[in-house]
């Protein structure tokens, strides 16, 4: 059962989300983008670890936490560009979430360790923070690889599908396999699995 601390930052973190102003289409309806994808990243939360803590489901949950704030393109379009705002959304968004968490009657210890997991910090040796890597992994190859793919040529997303498996964990592995794929896709998959 989730404490009442939880329930109010989830609350918090949802209502942020909720005022994305891209929306998707999902069930007949309009959902504002960043809310949908907080609540994809939690379905997948529960496939790699069911009993995750509190903390890591409020990390999971807040990821991309008010992105839409810091387009992609208020940075160079070049990679240096890209590290710099991928380093200042880790940053800000670690924060944003660390301050719901106190608002929410978290204490510093615990806000705090959700602000370093969303900021990913020691992946590979926490495995709380592999595990939220995993799942954002998860996330991208399930719904927006395909159409990612679909801007870049085929070595450069073989590149990052490269990338991305090695950030994964051999569980990662296992659910990332079981992805439902158009047959481009699968093909890209196998290409950088290969390689």
């Amino acid at each position: 059962m989730s404490s009442s601390k939880f329930k109010a930052a989830i609350r918090a973190i949802d209502e942020a989300h909720a005022q994305d102003p891209t929306v998707v289409p999902i069930g007949g309806e309009e959902v504002p983008y960043e809310l949908f994808y907080s609540q994809k990243m939690s379905d997948y939360l529960e496939k790699c670890d069911p009993n995750a803590s509190e903390i890591l489901r409020l990390a999971i949950r807040a990821q991309h936490l008010r992105r839409w704030e810091v387009p992609r393109d208020s940075y160079p379009m070049n990679k240096t560009g890209y590290h710099q705002w991928r380093t200042y959304l880790k940053k800000r968004q670690a924060e944003l979430a660390t301050q719901i968490c106190l608002d929410s009657g978290y204490s510093e210890e615990d806000a705090n360790r959700v602000g370093a997991l969303v900021k990913k910090e020691n992946l590979k040796q926490d495995a709380e923070t592999q595990t939220l890597e995993d799942v954002a992994c998860l996330v991208f190859l399930d719904d927006q690889f395909e159409e990612f793919e679909k801007g870049h040529d085929e070595e450069k997303i073989i590149n990052i599908l490269k990338k991305t498996w090695f950030k994964m964990s051999e569980r990662g592995h296992e659910l990332a396999l079981g992805i439902k794929m158009s047959e481009r896709a699968k093909g890209l998959v196998e290409k950088a699995l290969a390689a």
